[in-house]
């Protein structure tokens, strides 16, 4: 699966207001459909609007784990486990929502897997970047 990232803008700013502890905060990761209008720009928080839904997967999408926050030679980088839903059935994934279930369901990142992936009673797993290389890295 090719995917890419994009940091969303309302977390550029919640960052320097302090809204987010990406170690302790509980960070979840929700699928959409083609249907989804997910963007950077104007995707701020979780909606159940285009959720993908299947055997498997529950709204909301899944808690994230390994929640990693370093320094990498001058740059602050942010990551998580490899996110995966077991024994599930899940029609025309496209994007996955990185989001804040501790703060108010605020939106973090946005993976855009380049085309709708369908899974039928397998596991469906978004590989995460290393802690080094980071989902959302700073500068």
């Amino acid at each position: 699966m090719a995917s890419t990232a994009g940091v969303c803008n309302s977390f550029k700013t919640e960052l320097f207001n302090a809204t987010h502890n990406l170690s302790t905060d509980t960070i979840k990761v929700a699928l959409y459909t083609t249907s989804a209008t997910m963007t950077p720009s104007t995707t701020t928080a979780y909606s159940a609007t285009n959720e993908v839904s299947g055997t498997g997967y529950t709204a909301g999408g899944a808690t994230a784990t390994g929640n990693t926050v370093q320094l990498n030679t001058n740059t602050a980088a942010f990551t998580i486990a490899n996110v995966a839903w077991p024994t599930s059935t899940i029609t025309a994934a496209c994007y996955a929502l990185v989001y804040n279930a501790s703060k108010s369901n605020k939106a973090i990142a946005i993976i855009d897997f380049g085309g709708a992936f369908t899974d039928t009673n397998g596991t469906f797993t978004i590989p995460m970047p290393a802690a080094s290389t980071g989902l959302v890295t700073y500068s």
